[in-house]
């Protein structure tokens, strides 16, 4: 897709969906001796987050992942939906769209990797990280320049909220 089209569609976003690891992270697990696993995140990225649900758009992660760190880092945020162990990412994404009543136009999704290919074709604007899957980013309308876990969520939504007015603007003290 042509950069200026993704652009365009900007507009008609109201929800953000990302996948977690890749995305979120720079897709680093660490496994402790006790088995639990650690991941890093961006501050940055998790600003936008919760700036974005206090705007009042849809934030959810959907993610193959199980972690109870992944869940209580995004409630912490204001996400509240958090949809790990997803096998079948589709599915979940089709109920959380009929819960909340949006249309895929209306959604920018960012995977990173296989798991995320049929999503990326069911959304509004499809972006990806820099070091995204060679699949994943030849079919993405958006290929962020930041890496997973290094701001490109921040990137995407800013985009977004910029385009819309709702960012933040110093001289208007829009918060």
């Amino acid at each position: 897709m042509h950069p200026l089209n993704y652009k365009a569609k900007l507009h008609d976003i109201r929800a953000f969906v990302f996948d977690f690891d890749g995305v979120m992270t720079d897709g680093s697990v660490w496994t402790l001796e006790n088995g639990e696993t650690v991941r890093c995140g961006h501050a940055k990225d998790g600003y936008a987050l919760q700036y974005a649900v206090r705007k009042g758009y849809e934030v959810a992660v959907i993610t193959g992942a199980i972690s109870k760190s992944i869940t209580n880092r995004l409630n912490s945020l204001g996400v509240q939906h958090v949809y790990t162990g997803c096998a079948n990412k589709m599915e979940t994404y089709r109920k959380w769209l009929e819960e909340l009543a949006l249309s895929e136009e209306n959604v920018l999704f960012m995977g990173d990797d296989i798991p995320d290919y049929e999503l990326m074709q069911h959304c509004g604007v499809s972006t990806c990280p820099a070091d995204a899957a060679i699949e994943i980013r030849d079919m993405a309308d958006y290929i962020s320049l930041y890496d997973g876990g290094k701001g490109c969520v921040r990137d995407v939504i800013e985009q977004v909220m910029r385009l819309q007015k709702t960012w933040f603007h110093a001289d208007a003290l829009i918060w």
